[in-house]
């Protein structure tokens, strides 16, 4: 039904948001950038469009979520449970927030963390093996 997904996320300071996620791996499209936004390719088909506040406050006549409250859980299938690890473990060191410890289900191994502007990011690997 659809072919692509840009999920747009508030953010306090573009520069900031784009030194976190180049750390982590993240590549942009300069085509989708200008001073308040940039488009965070996350796969051929799925996107991430990083907008300062005050752009994303035109986007929509409701209030922006703070750091204190969710608006969404953002859940990532990673290649291996070491993956997981290594990008949970950078993304501490650049200054996310832990929100809760490595869970290992033996099946299953997630980690999550917030990024610099409070967005909940949950990275898992399962098991191939499992879901069949």
């Amino acid at each position: 039904m659809f072919s692509q997904i840009f999920v747009n996320l508030p953010i306090e300071n573009l520069k900031r948001s784009v030194a976190f996620f180049s750390e982590l791996g993240f590549t942009f499209n300069p085509q989708f950038t200008d001073e308040s936004s940039t488009c965070m390719i996350f796969s051929e088909h799925i996107f991430v469009m990083l907008v300062e506040k005050d752009k994303f406050a035109t986007f929509t006549p409701k209030k922006i979520a703070e750091h204190d409250t969710v608006e969404a859980l953002f859940s990532f299938s990673c290649t291996s449970a070491e993956e997981v690890r290594r990008i949970s473990e950078k993304a501490f060191d650049l200054g996310a927030t832990r929100v809760n410890d490595p869970q290992d289900m033996g099946f299953m191994f997630s980690w999550g963390f917030e990024d610099l502007d409070g967005h909940a990011w949950d990275l898992f690997w399962m098991n191939p093996e499992h879901v069949q």
